[in-house]
């Protein structure tokens, strides 16, 4: 039987109408020519449609491959559409408007040429040539990769509609019969295009354009069957005579057969003769009567032929196949004949068979060389499609096509359905009413209110929920009402608009045209306001759905071989057939709402049962009984039927292409059917048999419950057993529920999403590393609304599917054809093999997932976890993973370990824990958990982490590495959360050192930065003391001081534990590295205050042990990362060894922190100061301060560390000479440092200068600090006379009291010699006793006073200096002067000498 699965018995047809938005077709009107008459345009015509098959479009490697043309005429309106299975053809659609005209019912003429498309159009007053590019001449290469391309209309707008090379009127020609509807065209082999109508006297008017590209006129032909030709110019009206023939010669329906160099042009005729002419000799070839091959023609001869229709198929083995349909009041009948060719070009009919039909209407057909298909209307107003293989089929019996019904035209509420969601439930379930309906519709009931026509699926659902609401509002009169009466309200309202929506799908379902292409073998239905496909119907849907009388011994052989389970399944099928007819909706519904509710489907079927026996008041049961009786092995027949159903497979499908083929094979087979239209064709094949399946798996389960109530020995006879029945009920069971949860995803819409969505998701599932899966690949294109089905084909199956087919061709790709029938049956098997719940594959919920329809894969795994126990923990886990998106964490955790049991079985989950580089680092479950935990991570769901870290640790067992890993896990998710205690538990806990170690640090650097120190420094910290000092040291050395704290958190670190050394040191540290690295006044205090702390932990200390060691360079400088120093050969030096430690005391920190309280000092009085100071040693203190000013607290710092005064001093006296020698605004600045040094006294007698200020701080100084040897006055003097200052008297005066002899070799050094003569005689005198006291001499000159002596080296260079000179009377005078005060001492010396003598001698 599955042998015979693809026999083509039947077909279904599929709508392929456009759910998203309706088609947006570009308008053109094409103007009138010349004198086009109005009043003719205004002639309708019936509506028209047809279509056209590229030569190729059945090469497997053709750019139009699956691709077509149809279009549709209705007055003066013509749509084109050009349609492909494979691409989605963009600006594809086109309406041209023809003024004045109505176009002719089949007025539509296309051929292809090497480069073109031309379109030949006949109006019932113009005629119209549209030249357009060839498919293959559009793009740049022939290898199709493009999801979207442009159709052959995208430049339609640059045609001239009035160029008149392309565009004539008919010309008003004697004969040509006004009323007539037919027409023929065709493109000669020299490019012309020719036009066919027929003449009202039998013969055939060909008007003729020539080729596009080449100039010529335009001329007019009638043939007639006496073989006289007239040649007609347009705007010449003939005189000539019509001839003998009559009216009823006329032809009614044309076709045309071109062949090398002509074209036979075949008219049928009113007088039932089919006739063929010779466009090229211009004569009748043949004259056929069809009545002769009508059995019983008498009655038909009398009538004119009117409703007959003739088509053509060429065949190239075969030759040239005419279709004729004899249309008869009650009756009609095709004849189908062969051209023959004989003697001296005359041509004969050869009748090949002959086939009758009852029903009325015909409203088209379509021949090959092997089939008739045919499309009638019946009387009651529905489509009737049938096919019929004419060579092979002697009993006549034509096969059926199960056409797509119309919705159904009352829908049941019960009392706990809302109107409202029930009807938008049916009126926008995929499948049902196609956009344009609704659109009508919502337009007729809200009376002519302008609405948007351009509306998407989920727009309209909004408008047409707005527009009935609107209408129930507006009826109301009445404020209140009890909820019965509003929902019957509410049920009026949206009853009505249903029944407008019916109306406008069924309009719209009128059938046009049939649309067949021989090379593909693929039938569409053309519809006034759709497509529709027609696809192969399964056997075992073939039997179910087709009517017992209709029934063949060919279908019982297809079955089986063996004639007697044939017949069993035959009679199993007609009692299925009888229960599904006796089901009511009612108890169609138990079992749906059954299998929705995850309930029973056995128990709804014994219900089900019930209520068939209860209700049966035509004797069903009994006829299904007796059926029974003559099934002589039922347990055999049904499990033929269910294995024929079940789609299980052991073998997972290929993935990919298979890298094999070349790259342009595999890239080309890649765009197969990958265009829209062919997914929502495959899908509703799908959805087609998952309906139909699941009716049968429905009453299968009933007639296996009575099958068991009729009981063993009834039915079953002796030998069976009760096992075998359940046995097989539980297969029946999975297999219905299954065809349901296909058909519900067939159903279910899936939900556009934001590019940023479904972005966010890729990154989430590239932590699992699916994103290399094709199921995961999002498509940021989704196109509203798209069932979940199509999603799926759309984005994974369809790739895996065509791989499949072309994996191991059996013939040479090259050379493959297209079989639509082939391919169509092919694709959906293996696409319901993919969507079968029970298959080892997870693609279909893989792709849920990648694209971001989480309540739709929610929903299905709801549906299917009950009952299916294959990729139980795939289920689990992508159910875990819609918890997530919805925000149920708990939820999700809990699916996540109940997948974690599966781990090792399911190919999804082992493709999960695959890591890439195929290295296996601890078992299957615990990679798995690996990959939960850094999922629920990147969602940033910390609490549920820690939560299932802790739960698996038991499991981790006495694997370190996973247990570290956990650990490490908890440890940073407690962090992050702010559980610090829980986090340095956890650390404590880490077996892996390493990891430990980096843990540590992060939980360092976190807390720093959260600034949460005192955590820090109160854990204990058991073993790991030294290395937190070493990371927090580490990190202090590594980072900016100013921004981070890690020098004061270490202090507080060793100071919690009472080591107030270590903490001594840090902040020693810190100080120096402040004064170094931070040159701002900040720094300076910071520095300060670090000192000062190092200060205190010393004192807290014992004396002996109030030591630091102080910190080497390196300490300071070789930070991590930091990159080594290089000598002049670029080789990194060696660190030295023997590097000297020095200790540093109390009194020696002390020291320090008096020196960074002068640096602050001096940056706060001179910020400029601030580069500098922080850094500078007391000795460049000192010279700082004195350039600042700051002369108090530069000598406070020289007594702190013991340096001489003598750069004070010196600075002072420069700054009064700078002071003598400026000008107001040295004087004004002065006052600033003047003002930092405190005065001795202030004086408010006068008003004094900052000038005089100055010089009387120099004068405190030098009389407050005094040294030995008088060594302040000697450089002050010093640095005055070198700048060539005068001294003050009050210094002469000061320096004369405590050193007069080396003031004057000072005015000797500097060449001051009238100032040294006067000093040598002040001096002289002052020994002498004249003014003793202001030399400092206590006692001068006598016998009884200490002995005095004079500078008399100096006095000598004095004297020589002055002698140097002999010329200048000015020294000699002064010379002579120091020589008399000396001759005068020198008596009195010798006078007190002898004194002195004489006081001794007595």
């Amino acid at each position: 039987m599955a042998a015979a699965g693809a026999l083509e018995r039947s077909f279904v047809e599929l709508s392929g109408a456009e759910r998203e938005r309706p088609r947006h077709f570009r308008e053109f009107t094409v103007c009138g020519i010349g004198t086009a008459n109005a009043l003719a345009g205004a002639v309708k015509y019936s509506e028209s449609a047809g279509g056209f098959y590229y030569m190729e479009s059945g090469k497997l490697f053709s750019v139009t491959r699956n691709r077509f043309i149809h279009w549709k005429t209705s007055g003066d309106t013509l749509e084109l559409v050009e349609e492909s299975l494979d691409v989605n053809l963009l600006n594809n659609t086109v309406r041209l408007k023809f003024q004045n005209c109505s176009l002719l019912p089949g007025g539509v003429h296309i051929s292809e040429t090497q480069n073109h498309v031309i379109i030949l159009i006949l109006t019932n007053q113009t005629v119209h040539r549209l030249l357009l590019p060839h498919p293959s001449r559009m793009y740049r290469s022939e290898l199709v990769i493009e999801s979207q391309m442009q159709s052959i209309f995208t430049d339609i707008g640059k045609v001239d509609f009035r160029d008149p090379c392309n565009s004539q009127l008919i010309p008003a020609v004697p004969g040509l019969s006004p009323n007539s509807t037919t027409s023929a065209a065709w493109l000669s082999n020299d490019g012309e295009a020719l036009f066919a109508l027929p003449s009202a006297s039998g013969g055939i008017f060909v008007l003729k354009l020539p080729p596009y590209d080449i100039p010529g006129m335009v001329s007019v032909v009638e043939l007639k069957q006496s073989s006289v030709m007239q040649r007609l110019l347009i705007g010449w009206m003939p005189t000539a005579i019509r001839g003998d023939q009559g009216p009823s010669d006329r032809p009614f329906a044309l076709a045309v057969h071109c062949v090398e160099h002509d074209a036979f042009i075949f008219a049928l005729c009113q007088d039932h003769k089919l006739r063929m002419w010779s466009y090229k000799d211009q004569m009748c070839l043949m004259a056929a009567d069809m009545l002769e091959y009508v059995p019983t023609f008498k009655d038909l001869r009398l009538a004119a032929g009117t409703g007959h229709k003739l088509r053509l198929a060429y065949s190239p083995s075969m030759g040239l196949y005419v279709g004729v349909y004899m249309h008869a009041p009650k009756q009609g009948q095709f004849c189908i004949f062969q051209l023959v060719s004989t003697e001296n070009n005359r041509y004969s009919l050869d009748h090949i068979s002959s086939l009758f039909t009852s029903q009325e209407t015909l409203i088209d057909f379509a021949i090959t060389s092997t089939d008739i298909w045919a499309m009638w209307h019946d009387a009651e107003n529905q489509t009737v499609v049938k096919y019929i293989n004419y060579e092979h089929n002697a009993a006549g019996q034509w096969n059926s096509v199960f056409m797509h019904s119309l919705p159904e035209e009352e829908i049941i509420l019960r009392d706990d359905q809302d109107p409202r969601e029930m009807y938008l439930q049916n009126l926008f379930t995929p499948g049902r009413f196609i956009n344009a309906a609704l659109c009508k519709a919502l337009q007729i009931f809200c009376r002519g209110t302008e609405r948007k026509s351009d509306l998407s699926w989920s727009e309209l659902k909004k408008e047409v929920t707005l527009a009935v609401e609107s209408e129930l509002q507006g009826s109301v009169t009445e404020y209140e009402f009890s909820q019965e009466e509003f929902r019957n309200l509410q049920q009026e309202f949206w009853c009505k608009f249903y029944a407008c929506c019916l109306q406008y799908q069924e309009a719209l379902s009128h059938p046009l045209a049939l649309h067949l292409n021989p090379h593909t073998n693929m039938v569409c239905l053309l519809k006034k306001g759709y497509l529709s496909f027609l696809v192969p119907s399964s056997l075992v849907d073939h039997l179910y759905l087709l009517p017992d009388e209709n029934l063949l011994a060919e279908d019982e052989a297809a079955i089986s071989d063996d004639v007697d389970i044939a017949r069993d399944v035959m009679c199993l099928i007609k009692c299925l057939r009888l229960i599904g007819e006796s089901v009511t909706m009612d108890m169609a519904a138990v079992m749906e709402m059954s299998c929705y509710n995850l309930q029973s489907p056995e128990k709804a079927a014994e219900q089900i049962l019930e209520d068939l026996i209860t209700i049966d008041v035509e004797n069903v049961m009994e006829d299904i009984c007796s059926k029974l009786q003559e099934i002589k092995n039922p347990i055999q027949a049904i499990g033929l039927l269910v294995r024929e159903m079940d789609y299980e497979t052991e073998v997972e499908m290929e993935k990919g292409f298979n890298p094999a083929q070349p790259l342009n094979i595999r890239m080309n087979l890649s765009q197969l059917y990958g265009g829209n239209t062919a997914a929502c064709i495959v899908c509703r094949g799908v959805c087609k048999i998952a309906s139909t399946r699941f009716l049968i798996c429905r009453d299968l389960l009933i007639l296996q419950h009575l099958l068991m109530r009729l009981g063993d020995a009834v039915i079953l006879g002796a030998g069976q057993l009760v096992q075998d029945q359940q046995d097989l009920l539980h297969r029946t069971t999975p297999l219905l529920l299954s065809y349901y949860l296909i058909k519900w995803g067939s159903q279910c819409l899936a939900t556009d999403v934001p590019v940023d969505t479904l972005e966010s998701n890729l990154q989430h599932l590239s932590v699992l590393e699916l994103t290399d899966s094709g199921a995961v690949m999002a498509n940021k294109f989704v196109s509203s609304p798209q069932t979940i089905v199509e999603l799926f084909f759309q984005e994974v199956a369809r790739k895996h599917i065509i791989s499949h087919l072309f994996s191991q061709p059996k013939a040479p790709l090259s050379q493959t054809g297209l079989n639509w029938p082939e391919m169509i049956t092919a694709t959906t098997n293996y696409l319901l093999q993919l969507l079968w719940p029970s298959n080892p594959g997870c693609l279909f919920l893989e792709c849920l997932m990648g694209n971001c329809q989480y309540v739709q894969l929610q929903d299905y795994i709801q549906l299917l976890r009950p009952w299916c126990q294959v990729n139980v923990g795939s289920c689990q886990f992508m159910l875990g993973r819609c918890y997530l998106v919805t925000g149920e964490g708990q939820k999700a955790l809990d699916c996540f370990r109940h997948a974690a049991s599966e781990v090792g079985k399911e190919e999804f989950l082992d493709r999960l824990i695959r890591s890439e580089d195929g290295e296996i680092v601890s078992t299957p479950k615990m990679q798995y958990y690996d990959k939960v935990l850094r999922l629920l991570d990147v969602v940033g769901l910390p609490e549920l982490v820690i939560q299932l870290a802790s739960s698996i640790l038991t499991e981790a067992g006495g694997d370190w590495k996973s247990q570290a890993t956990l650990r490490t896990c908890i440890f940073k998710h407690h962090l992050d959360l702010g559980h610090n205690s829980q986090a340095y538990e956890a650390l404590t806990q880490i077996p892996d050192s390493s990891r430990q170690l980096d843990c540590l640090r992060q939980l360092v650097v976190v807390l720093c930065e959260r600034s949460q120190l005192q955590d820090l420094v109160e854990f204990p910290y058991v073993n790991l003391h030294n290395e937190v000092v070493a990371i927090i040291e580490s990190r202090a050395r590594a980072v900016d001081l100013m921004t981070h704290n890690y020098y004061e958190l270490l202090y507080a670190f060793h100071v919690f534990r009472h080591n107030y050394r270590k903490a001594g040191t840090v902040m020693f540290e810190y100080g120096m590295r402040l004064g170094r690295e931070v040159r701002t006044l900040r720094g300076l205090e910071k520095q300060g205050n670090c000192y000062l702390a190092a200060v205190n932990c010393l004192r807290l200390i014992r004396p002996e042990y109030a030591w630091i060691v102080h910190p080497a360079s390196g300490a300071v400088y070789d930070r991590p990362g930091a990159s080594p120093k290089r000598n002049h050969d670029g080789e990194c030096t060696a660190a030295p060894t023997n590097r000297q430690i020095e200790i540093l005391e109390l009194g020696d920190l002390e020291k320090e922190c008096s020196l960074a309280r002068i640096r602050l000092t001096l940056a706060q009085h001179d910020p400029a100061a601030v580069a500098v100071a922080g850094s500078s040693s007391a000795e460049e203190m000192v010279s700082l301060l004195v350039q600042a000013g700051l002369f108090d607290t530069a000598i406070s710092l020289c007594q702190t560390f013991k340096l001489p005064l003598t750069p004070i001093f010196e600075g002072l006296a420069f700054k009064c000479i700078k002071l003598q020698l400026g000008g107001e605004v040295a004087q004004a600045e002065a006052w600033s440092w003047l003002a930092a040094n405190q005065l001795s006294s202030v004086i408010t007698t006068k008003e004094s200068s900052a000038t005089d200020e100055a010089w009387r701080l120099l004068s405190t100084y030098l009389e407050r600090y005094k040294v030995q040897n008088n060594l302040y006055h000697h450089c002050v003097i010093n640095k005055l006379l070198s700048h060539g200052v005068p001294l003050p008297n009050w210094l002469i005066n000061s320096y004369k009291k405590v050193d007069a002899a080396e003031l004057l070799r000072l005015y000797l050094n500097y060449d001051l010699l009238e100032e040294a003569v006067d000093l040598v005689s002040e001096y002289v005198d002052a020994v002498l006793g004249k003014g003793h006291q202001y030399f400092g001499i206590e006692f001068p000159l006598s016998a009884t006073a200490p002995m005095v002596w004079l500078p008399y080296s100096s006095i000598d260079q004095l004297l020589q200096a002055l002698g140097e000179n002999s010329a200048n009377s000015h020294n000699i005078a002064l010379s002579q002067k120091i020589l008399d005060k000396l001759e005068d001492y020198q008596q009195k010396v010798d006078k007190a000498t002898r004194d002195l003598l004489y006081r001794r001698n007595l």
